[in-house]
């Protein structure tokens, strides 16, 4: 048994050491341009500051969760505050397709 311990350890030394890495880039949302509400604002401060939203969705779950859809974000409400603000995903256009 101690042979094939040293067999196997002598082996994946012998390996090479180095390793390819690979890059995927991911993709940006937005250019950092568009202001979303911030964690902790009120839903009269969203209002306020951003409109109605285009969509509002109903509580779902304890506690209670609540969406509201804008054009470019969404904003997820914890009872009346903020708990997150997200850009709507929108898929880049190959360079090959723009023109």
């Amino acid at each position: 048994m101690p042979r094939t311990a040293l067999l196997a350890l002598l082996l994946s030394l012998s390996a090479p050491l180095a390793a390819e890495q690979i890059l995927i880039p991911l993709g940006q949302q937005g250019g950092g341009d568009i202001a979303l509400p911030a964690r902790g604002d009120a839903k009269g401060q969203v209002l306020e500051r951003f409109g109605l939203p285009d969509q509002e969705h109903p509580a779902v779950g304890k506690p209670p969760i609540t969406r509201w859809d804008y054009r470019e974000f969404s904003v997820y409400f914890e009872g009346e505050r903020v708990i997150n603000s997200v850009l709507d995903h929108r898929p880049r256009q190959p360079a090959e397709e723009q023109h």
